[in-house]
């Protein structure tokens, strides 16, 4: 006349928690894809162009152009500069500025190897904001 265990729930239980090996296996996947393809998406040089800000209040020193000829010559103002010792001079120059921003003006027929070289070396001078100086297009 036993009809069976009392505590029959007990051999039943519901277990309510979350699996959460799917979710690590997802995420190990897209950190996978990220790290591989983050390298990939960095293009161009790497340039800080400057910033203007919005207060229109003008800085006490005026802008440092360099000027890169189409021959390759270097000049400053009036004065030119060889590649070999452009190092040298901008950190002469710019020891005493408080503005450490460079702006290259290159012709449009310079060498790009001739431009990426003098930033290289306004770079290697210590000076990280550099900007290029452009017309805007339909201006001639």
């Amino acid at each position: 006349m036993a009809a069976g265990p009392v505590g029959r729930s007990s051999s039943r239980m519901v277990l309510s928690e979350i699996n959460v090996t799917p979710l690590v296996d997802v995420m190990l996947v897209l950190l996978i894809i990220f790290m591989v393809t983050a390298p990939m998406m960095q293009q161009g040089l790497d340039v800080q162009l400057p910033e203007t800000s919005s207060s229109g209040v003008p800085t006490s020193d005026e802008p440092f152009v360099l000027i890169v000829k189409k021959d390759g010559t270097i000049k400053a103002g009036e004065a030119s500069m060889k590649l070999s010792n452009l190092k040298e001079k901008l950190q002469a120059i710019f020891s005493t500025r408080k503005n450490k921003q460079v702006y290259i003006q290159a012709d449009k027929q310079t060498d790009y190897g001739t431009v990426a070289e003098v930033m290289g070396e306004v770079r290697a001078a210590g000076i990280f904001s550099i900007g290029l100086i452009t017309l805007p297009k339909g201006s001639r």
